[in-house]
């Protein structure tokens, strides 16, 4: 059986066919692409259902043991993530921390920093912190206005990186203004950050590749995840960066039950929300689908988020980043191609098909497990 180098290990693989196409199967979290590289799997315990935090805690060190990469937590008016991701590094010890993604309109980027460099220190440099713009909705239950994204989050990120730094900070920008001889009061132990944006249009895209480690990609059918990872690189390189070394991340969501059509509910209804929603259903209609969000706006404008909900079909769920399963080794199997479209981190939202969610999440986490 072959095998390849993976950092100082070499790790043997296994051969399944997906399709016509022969992929690269690695026990544990790693997919070895065609091309050579690797995709790390990660998890996001936050769509669709309420995950109690405490029940969180609990299955925390499980996701550790099951190989994931990173334990994504996401923010609107869900569990703040903060918190939770706090939590789920003192339960571990390897296991990433990240963001997917913290609205920068809910906090100070002082703030931010501050709480950055706090959780740097307790988890012993594993956070990855993603932040968006979000959009005019989210920024109204702030107080805040939605206007100039680019130069926001830009400002933001200085500032965040700054103060997370240790740095003197006296920041005089368009956007954001932090006053006078604001420093931490402590050394961090762990300095430096790793800071995702989230992105979709190109000239987000483009500043993603600028100024941070990585792109996070909602929703992002194989065709756009390459387009965008095209733009971040090539931002990448225009800023004299080393365009290999920005991180693709994309979110695949994912429900398993015996019952296709029960995996199918709670996903139908997580999707629905995306065809109505600024931004998401644009991305959308410009992957082909404007049709079908056409339809369903319809559908909501006429009848409400139920009527919607019904307008999406089984067709047009199956052409959309996400995983309907009735077993964890379909799932496997079907994040081939999106493994294959130029991700290095492939983000799973487990939304949970039955209840208590934190028993479903449970189930799949084990049976993640155990098809490694």
């Amino acid at each position: 059986m072959p095998s390849y180098a993976v950092g100082t290990f070499r790790v043997r693989f296994r051969r399944k066919t997906h399709g016509t196409k022969d992929v690269r199967w690695l026990p544990g979290r790693r997919f070895f692409q065609e091309s050579g590289g690797t995709v790390v799997y990660d998890i996001e315990l936050n769509s669709v259902a309420h995950y109690p935090a405490d029940g969180l805690m609990e299955l925390a060190p499980l996701v550790e043991d099951a190989g994931f990469g990173t334990f994504w937590k996401g923010e609107s008016n869900s569990t703040d993530p903060l918190v939770v991701i706090s939590g789920v590094a003192a339960r571990t010890r390897t296991l990433h921390v990240g963001t997917a993604i913290y609205h920068i309109y809910g906090r100070s980027p002082i703030t931010m920093g501050i709480q950055a460099a706090t959780l740097q220190d307790l988890s012993n440099g594993r956070l990855q912190l993603g932040l968006g713009v979000a959009n005019k909705t989210i920024a109204a239950w702030h107080g805040g206005v939605f206007d100039r994204p680019l130069r926001r989050i830009r400002e933001y990120v200085e500032i965040v990186r700054k103060v997370a730094a240790g740095e003197r900070v006296e920041y005089e920008g368009e956007k954001y203004s932090t006053g006078k001889r604001f420093q931490l009061s402590w050394k961090p132990r762990h300095p430096a950050l790793t800071i995702f944006l989230a992105g979709l249009g190109p000239k987000m895209t483009r500043l993603v590749g600028e100024i941070s480690e990585g792109v996070c990609i909602n929703m992002g059918i194989p065709s756009k995840i390459r387009e965008i990872a095209g733009r971040v690189r090539e931002g990448a390189a225009e800023a004299g960066r080393d365009p290999a070394k920005v991180e693709i991340m994309a979110k695949v969501r994912v429900s398993v039950h015996p019952d296709r059509a029960v995996a199918r509910a709670k996903l139908r209804q997580v999707l629905t929300f995306y065809n109505i929603a600024d931004h998401y259903s644009t991305m959308l209609k410009d992957c082909g689908f404007e049709r079908e969000v056409t339809a369903i706006q319809e559908a909501f404008r006429a009848g409400g988020f139920k009527a919607a909900v019904q307008a999406l079909t089984d067709d047009y769920m199956d052409r959309l980043p996400v995983i309907p399963a009735t077993s964890v080794e379909e799932v496997r199997d079907r994040l081939g191609p999106i493994a294959e479209s130029g991700v290095t981190r492939l983000s799973i939202p487990y939304v949970p098909a039955a209840e208590p969610a934190i028993d479903d999440a449970r189930r799949f986490i084990q049976a993640w497990k155990k098809t490694a």
